[in-house]
């Protein structure tokens, strides 16, 4: 028992390390599912994430390789063991899910010799984002102290993932900063050289986009490019005539 316990705690302390290192956060999450399921002896562990405008959760991490289990599709909120759990927020023990009336995928549990499971949900910054499952291969009764560690790795898991959630705002912002400030030199460009207004001027980039299907900034940047190249072939054209006179 206190190899067991010590074998956990050295789970955690390796989780939370990992939490704190440069790797990216898909690795991460990967590193918590198969630390957890190989520390606790589970048969699988999986992290789903909750996507909040199609209302329902598909898995992002686990360390199966069985690809029927990889392939399971979505589940909607408040279906199945795993949408109940996210519907209602709170902790869900199937002794035997291919038993269980709640389990949708029972012929998946049946092929993956699943049997006991322990779902847990994921609360970032006040909200869920996700459910944490812990699958056995036999029937096991999940003890308060093994619930209160995989509690510890659900909460060190939510926070990986909400500060995913905090750099992708961040760099999406960053990237939508460039792009007005290139289309703006853009604009500017297409002013001077062609003496349009600075609508006439978004307009004439807005309809080459849409004919070329090619994205503003890479319009943008095709502008800015070409207009520097001009510039320093008048540049240097310059220079050469001055040093010939």
């Amino acid at each position: 028992m206190a190899k067991e316990l010590e074998k956990q705690l050295e789970a955690l302390s390796r989780i939370s390390y990992a939490i704190t290192s440069q790797r990216y956060t898909e690795d991460i999450l990967k590193l918590i599912v198969t630390l957890t399921a190989e520390a606790m002896g589970f048969k699988i562990c999986s992290l789903m994430l909750l996507d909040a405008e199609k209302r329902e959760l598909s898995i992002k991490a686990t360390q199966s390789v069985s690809k029927q289990y990889l392939k399971k599709l979505p589940i909607k909120l408040g279906e199945g063991i795993a949408g109940k759990v996210a519907k209602e927020n709170k902790l869900y023990i199937s002794a035997d899910v291919r038993k269980d009336p709640l389990y949708i995928n029972q012929d998946i549990a049946k092929a993956e010799g699943l049997c006991s499971l322990l779902s847990l949900p994921l609360n970032a910054t006040g909200s869920l984002i996700g459910v944490l499952n812990f699958y056995t291969s036999q029937k096991h009764e999940f003890t308060p102290s093994e619930i209160n560690i995989l509690e510890s790795i659900a909460n060190q898991a939510a926070i990986v993932i909400d500060n995913l959630r905090l750099v992708f705002e961040t760099q999406v912002m960053k990237e939508e900063l460039q792009t007005r400030k290139k289309v703006e030199k853009a604009k500017g460009i297409l002013m001077k050289e062609q003496g349009l207004s600075e609508d006439a001027a978004y307009n004439l980039m807005r309809k080459y986009s849409m004919k070329t299907r090619k994205q503003m900034k890479e319009i943008a940047e095709s502008l800015i490019v070409s207009y520097e190249v001009k510039d320093r072939q008048q540049t240097t054209e310059k220079l050469k005539n001055k040093i010939e006179i």
